[in-house]
């Protein structure tokens, strides 16, 4: 079987892709699939290999590059502080009173839970607003 340069582009294509999702570490590989992908536009069109091979480099590339500067402007917020993650961040509750250590136990959806003062200054008893949550740990702030 003899395959032309546009089938040959597909495969890479898709092999670029498979990768990515057996991997599933980075968006990187998925950019590079973007460029095989409008290479073998190209060569549908009846563009040269060297245009091609232009082609592949400036579209893969480029989007490698957007998406590094991309996740460079906006970093992530880790899932413990992040609300559209983590529902709990942003409710607020009621702590009774504090141990000396800076932790207190609350009730909190109907459940005991260990709470940590993260804020600046001194706890106190009262309305606090929980900043984090690390496993069963609330960590809270005086509203």
């Amino acid at each position: 079987m003899d395959w032309s340069l546009p089938t040959w582009w597909w495969v890479i294509c898709g092999g670029l892709v498979a990768a990515e999702l057996a991997s599933g570490a980075t968006f990187y590989l998925l950019m590079l699939a973007l460029g095989a992908a409008a290479a073998a536009v190209t060569a549908h069109l009846g563009g040269p290999f060297w245009s091609q091979l232009v082609v592949a480099a400036l579209v893969g590339g480029g989007a490698v590059a957007w998406w590094h500067a991309r996740q460079r402007r906006h970093p992530r917020t880790p899932a413990r502080e992040n609300p559209n993650v983590n529902l709990d961040i942003g409710q607020s509750l009621d702590v009774p009173h504090w141990r000396a250590d800076g932790t207190a136990e609350v009730r909190y959806r109907g459940a005991a839970w260990q709470a940590r003062f993260v804020g600046t200054g001194a706890p106190h008893g009262g309305r606090h607003v929980i900043r984090a949550v690390e496993g069963s740990c609330l960590m809270v702030d005086a509203a």
